[in-house]
């Protein structure tokens, strides 16, 4: 889309010494991001230079396209309420020059700075199809008794525009509305495939409306040829009877192929026309809901904990500690290039105790993890060549033994409970899920599957789902409610606070009400008669789902059949209450719902025994949150609260300071006198701070002053803009978990994280507000989660007692280490003889206690610790890494600095590299390359040959390629007798290639410089 060397000497020659230093410094460090192909927030303001004129015309030097220009000839574009946009667009230059005039005079902004927009009618001038305006679809004929069409009013005309393809009045109608009701959908289908009408479905479930159209059909075509056959019995039987007229009846199979139609999509509505014998269905028709996602399938989700590793790697600085697998701790002091053999390759650079040096091959890169440990403390560097670091080792090892055993008792523990298996999905679960108004990311389905085998076992579930906030994660629990009640189980709904009860209470009303259940809330919200009909209703088994907050766990509520239990957000809750929690779920199944993020490799460690599931894809049309880390200014805050009520949108203010909120209130009211504003704590009377925060929910409010209590979950689709007052005194987690409060809809939101311009701030604070603007793409959580991490130690995330261990050996090698203990220990258990000897010993063990010999502890944790212990558990390095084959190529294999300048960059290209194991994956990676930096200059396409080469060697099960100065040497160590004649039956008659039991050799003189082709030969053959 750009010419890169054109557009970045554009943008050096512009004039920015007039800038205020601060941005000075922001724009030459922008276009040292732009050169070094960097993808970062602030990247489209520099959109006018991405296409520069090849000529560079003095006039206004670029050169700038809109939609309308990349249209194919013959393409029609129609306008709903051409003046009106033709107005608005007016409105938002206007907007836009006064922006742009108050930066330059601010010294914020060069004044030759290219306008990065097209006004309405330099648009329009480039599109070459006609336009059509379809304002109120009213039209007359031209007075000439052409076929052209004119506006019923021509004084409302646009000049522009060319009305001669304008849709006559009255041509489309509204689509008749289902609500759900399939089986009349259905019906209407088939009456007007058999009236010959036309009909088309575009929506998610199309496969499921084909076959119940098909059905109908079939079932039809039967009663019609039974009738027929009757008619055709009595005109026997009856004197001077007509024979029956079968064309009046048409048959399915007579039905033109074109005249239905379905396609899996969303549109946001339907309509039809009569005159054309045509109707469209959407899911507005069809369920009653508008559809907000694209028609665009989502791209496949790449392999998301290779991406953290990179996300891990790309902020590497020299200086920083890390940590080898083999080696130990050390200092990274950079990239540096190296000649041996001839051949120029790019090492990392690691210094160890007493200044030893270790360089490490680029293609190893991941062997080596940035150094995380148990807390802010600098870690002792590693000696080379002595035991210390094996020594560590072991001792981790040990520990992540212990911790697996515990992690395996509980797990244990809850297999020998009895709980309700749920019947599998039926058709009232399949129309449910079919009514939801989004496409499910891979993610929720994923999810959904597991929590719906659980449901299914006769062991009680609890699986924690953790997700970042608007990703789903309540549509799951909601079809996971809707399960239960089918099989006759009541479900209680577990929630903070009463604002998210009513907002839960509204959702799972709103989707379930085609449907004989009920659901009820408890919550201040009702009154003391209506709570008490409801507690008797919900003993009685009237009540389906309960929803409310920790009243729920009040000894007045009796369910009559309790099968499942949500809980949204269990850290919020108190101890006592938590505690009757953990008794819940030895008898029913649980379902947590987390939006506080965890790190993925510690998800990853724990996965199997702890029942985690995660959610990290964002939903389809969700717009990623941009974050500006500013000194707090008035100007600054009333301009973006004016642009959000411009949009007619809502504001969170967030100060955390009881005793100075009103104060802040009162001087946001004078700064925006135009804005409704509220104010939300904690210390305001329970009853006042719903009061509020319900009003601001049901926008009475444009501005919302209020302290933390906003991040427990509060969803207010309508407010996208949030402002943090003194940023500076916020955790990492707790600044993700309040901007999480806008950006819940398909528009923009903004972040604005203030801090004081003339006060001092912390190394850590500043650290802080970095990585929270750094992570602008969605589902970053986890990204968060690892940076907090970094930043605070993880010594407090598994217990004291591990915290030395995960100083000593880094969280990266510990949490690999754990998770291989992990995964022996519970394949050792579930081999049946260890759960045999822990249910005999448990049942054992509550006897003792019933009959009073031993106090009724719950112990059966400690006593499955004890049976297992005994296991024999080892560790192998080996699975903690990715398989390695030795390469040694005569090539020059490196990312020049003149190709990718940046070193951060260029590391975290290596670990992309390295994360490349098919040469699907190696090819993909070549593309971006192509897009981000250029074509590859010879060395860096010389490492991409290197990473196709050790790609299909992975696949080959080949252990080396090396190079001698005479050949190529391929060693196949677990070659089968079929795959050696496989070899020579291909290459038998190639003098240059030699099969040899355990090898392949391949004669560099004969080959010279077409090596690689061949090398790439064998190694395919012996993947097919």
């Amino acid at each position: 889309l750009w010419n890169r060397r054109q557009a970045l000497d554009a943008l050096r020659s512009t004039d920015v010494s007039g800038l205020r230093p601060a941005a000075r410094d922001n724009w030459d460090a922008a276009i040292e991001r732009l050169d070094a192909g960097e993808q970062f927030e602030g990247r489209p303001f520099f959109a006018p230079f991405y296409r520069a004129k090849a000529e560079q015309a003095p006039e206004h030097g670029l050169e700038l396209w809109s939609l309308f220009a990349h249209l194919g000839p013959g393409t029609a574009v129609a306008f709903s309420e051409a003046a009106l946009l033709a107005q608005t667009a007016s409105e938002l230059a206007h907007h836009a020059e006064e922006q742009r005039n108050a930066l330059v005079l601010a010294n914020e902004l060069p004044e030759t700075f290219p306008r990065p927009y097209l006004r309405w009618n330099e648009a329009i001038d480039q599109a070459h199809a006609p336009l059509v305006d379809l304002s109120n679809n009213e039209f007359e004929p031209a007075e000439n008794g052409s076929n052209a069409v004119q506006p019923a009013d021509p004084a409302s005309a646009i000049s522009l525009f060319d009305f001669q393809h304008a849709i006559p009045p009255g041509l489309f109608t509204p689509a008749e509305l289902f609500g759900g009701q399939l089986k009349r959908l259905v019906g209407d289908i088939v009456g007007r495939l058999r009236a010959g009408e036309r009909v088309a479905v575009i929506s998610p479930q199309v496969a499921r409306i084909q076959e119940l159209v098909d059905e109908a059909l079939a079932e039809d075509e039967g009663r019609r040829t039974n009738d027929q056959q009757r008619l055709r019995n009595a005109s026997t039987h009856a004197p001077g009877a007509a024979p029956a007229n079968d064309s009046s009846l048409p048959p399915s199979s007579v039905l033109r192929p074109s005249s239905f139609v379905l396609e899996h999509g969303s549109l946001d509505a339907g309509f039809q026309s009569a005159a054309l014998g045509l109707t469209l269905y959407t899911d507005a028709e069809i369920f009653g809901w508008r559809q907000r996602r694209p028609v665009a399938e989502r791209r496949r989700r790449k392999d998301q904990s290779a991406s953290d590793r990179v996300a891990f790697l790309r902020g590497l600085q020299v200086g920083d500690y890390v940590v080898h697998i083999e080696h130990g701790i050390a200092l990274y002091d950079g990239l540096l290039r190296r000649t041996i053999n001839g051949v120029e390759r790019e090492y990392l650079s690691l210094r160890y105790a007493a200044a030893d040096k270790l360089y490490v091959p680029v293609d190893q890169v991941d062997r080596v993890a940035r150094y995380i440990g148990a807390g802010d403390a600098a870690p002792q560097l590693t000696r080379l060549g002595t035991q210390e670091w094996e020594r560590a080792k072991r001792k981790a090892r040990s520990a992540v033994q212990d911790l697996a055993g515990d992690l395996l008792a509980i797990y244990a523990a809850r297999q020998l409970h009895q709980g309700f298996a749920f019947s599998p999905d039926n058709e009232w679960q399949r129309e449910l899920e079919a009514s939801f108004p989004y496409a499910e990311t891979e993610d929720q389905l994923r999810v959904l599957i597991d929590v719906k085998a659980d449901m299914e076992r006769p062991v009680p579930m609890d699986r924690l789902i953790c997700g970042d906030v608007g990703f789903g994660k309540t549509e799951v629990a909601l079809r996971a409610a809707f399960k239960a009640v089918q099989d006759g189980k009541q479900v209680a709904v577990l929630v903070p606070t009463t604002v998210l009860a009513q907002q839960h209470y509204d959702t799972f009303t709103r989707r379930m009400s085609a449907f004989p259940l009920k659901v009820e809330m408890l919550s201040r919200f009702r009154s003391p008669k209506q709570q008490d009909a409801i507690l008797a209703d919900t003993a009685r088994g009237g009540v389906d789902i309960l929803i409310g907050t920790h009243r729920l766990l009040s000894k007045d509520v009796h369910f009559k059949d309790l099968g499942l239990v949500v809980v949204d957000e269990e850290q919020r809750f108190g101890v006592r209450h938590k505690e009757l929690l953990k008794r819940l779920r030895a008898e029913v199944d649980v379902l947590t719902l987390t939006a506080t993020p965890i790190p993925r490799t510690l998800h990853m460690s724990l996965a199997g025994i702890r029942d985690l599931s995660v959610i990290d894809t964002p939903p389809e049309d969700r717009v990623p949150i941009k974050t500006y880390v500013v000194g707090s200014d008035d100007t600054l805050i009333r301009d973006s609260i004016l642009r959000e009520i411009d949009r007619s949108g809502q504001v969170y203010f967030v100060h955390n300071r009881v005793h100075s909120i009103y104060h802040v209130a009162t001087h946001l009211k004078r700064l925006v006198p135009e804005a409704e504003i509220g104010v939300g704590h904690g210390q305001l009377d329970e009853r006042q701070l719903e009061r509020v925060m319900f009003d601001f929910f049901s926008g009475k409010y444009d501005v919302l002053v209020c302290t933390t209590i906003i991040e427990s979950g509060l969803d207010v689709p309508n407010a996208n803009t949030i402002i943090i007052d003194d940023a500076t005194h916020y955790g990492l987690a707790q600044l993700y978990q309040l901007r999480g409060r806008v950006g819940r809809s398909a528009n923009r939101a903004y972040a604005y994280l203030l801090y004081k311009p003339d006060g001092t701030m912390t190394e850590e604070a500043q650290q802080r507000l970095q990585a929270i603007q750094e992570a602008t793409e969605l589902g970053a959580g986890f990204r968060i989660a690892m940076r907090d991490l970094e930043i605070r130690g993880a010594g407090n995330l598994l217990g004291s007692e591990q915290s030395g261990h995960i100083a000593a050996v880094g969280f990266d090698l510990y949490s690999r280490l754990l998770e291989q203990a992990v995964k022996d220990l519970k394949q050792q258990f579930e081999q049946g003889k260890e759960l045999k000897l822990f249910e005999q010993q448990a049942t054992a063990r509550r006897k003792a206690a019933v009959s009073g010999e031993l106090e009724p502890v719950h112990d059966e944790q400690r006593i499955a610790l004890d049976d297992l212990r005994p296991m024999p558990i080892k560790v192998d390095e080996k699975v903690l890494i990715a398989p390695l084959v030795t390469l040694d190529l005569p090539l020059t294999a490196f990312l020049p600095p003149e190709y990718i300048a940046d070193e951060a960059v260029r590391l975290s290209v290596y670990q992309r590299m390295v994360e490349a194991h098919t040469p699907q994956e190696v090819r993909a990676l070549r593309q971006e390359l192509r897009d981000r930096f250029g074509e590859p200059p010879e060395p860096a396409a010389h490492l991409l040959t290197w990473l196709l080469i050790k790609s299909l060697a992975l696949q080959a099960g080949v252990s080396s390629v090396i190079t001698t100065n005479e050949e190529f040497v391929v060693r196949l160590p677990n070659v089968t007798e079929a795959e050696r004649d496989k070899l020579r039956r291909r290459f038998g008659r190639d003098s240059a290639i030699r099969v040899g039991p355990q090898f392949v050799r391949l004669d560099r003189r004969q080959l010279d410089g077409n090596w690689v082709p061949k090398l790439e030969s064998v190694l395919e053959l012996l993947i097919r």
